[in-house]
């Protein structure tokens, strides 16, 4: 079940790299975690892959995220959300959608922000 649900997390944030508003490193974490419960391989697999490993390992080791990504996060979210809530003409759904935007933009801020001296 673990592989499944660790699978399933890697393909939306796949998909999240290519659609601004679907976050891609959360996802990346949460299946890291759910391989490291389930399969060695899997879980060495995606934390020395050549593209996703990087965002997992400066998490895991030093507990932040870049600026950078902070930033552009940010800014696709709340890009994608504007254009949900102006489609939608219903003000309960647009109410959801902000609460929910809210929600994610604490979440993010919340995480600590790396050091600029932390670079590669």
């Amino acid at each position: 079940m673990f592989i499944a649900l660790g699978g399933l997390s890697l393909t939306a944030g796949v998909i999240g790299i290519f659609i601004p508003g679907l976050p891609t490193t959360p996802f990346l974490l949460l299946s890291a975690s759910l391989f490291a419960k389930s399969s060695e391989r899997l879980h060495n697999w995606i934390v020395n892959h050549k593209v996703f490993g990087k965002y997992i390992r400066e998490y895991r080791e030093k507990k932040a995220i870049r600026l950078k990504y902070k930033v552009i996060s940010l800014v696709m979210m709340w890009t994608m959300i504007g254009v949900s809530m102006l489609l939608h003409d219903h003000w309960a759904l647009r109410i959801v959608i902000g609460v929910l935007g809210a929600v994610g933009t604490f979440v993010l801020l919340r995480i600590p922000t790396m050091k600029e001296d932390s670079k590669d």
